[in-house]
């Protein structure tokens, strides 16, 4: 294994969270919290059409199957943000973005 003078250690749990945070990716497993907890997030029923995409720089990304669970997404962005809040603690997520296909 290569080093280069001056780098020490890190572990790799840091490495990731660093390289993380410089994507704007959410900390820690917000991803796979949200998966893990979809249906409670967006709802059974626009659960079905509807499929996580990411979490970055607060902007939870979601595919809809359909333009009118876009509009639909839309119309409920509030209730998602204040649902996505309580699972996944202030300023994880704070808008939605949905995109169809």
């Amino acid at each position: 294994m290569a080093r280069y003078a001056g780098d020490d250690p890190v572990p790799l749990a840091d490495a990731l969270a660093r390289v993380g945070d410089e994507l704007g990716l959410a900390p820690g497993d917000a991803h796979g919290t949200l998966e893990a907890r979809w249906s409670d997030v967006m709802g059974v029923e626009v659960a079905g059409h509807a499929r996580l995409v990411s979490v970055r720089d607060g902007t939870l990304a979601v595919a809809v199957d359909d333009p009118i669970w876009a509009t639909q997404l839309r119309y409920l962005e509030p209730v998602i943000v204040t649902r996505a809040t309580a699972l996944l603690g202030p300023g994880v997520v704070t808008r939605v973005r949905v995109r169809v296909g």
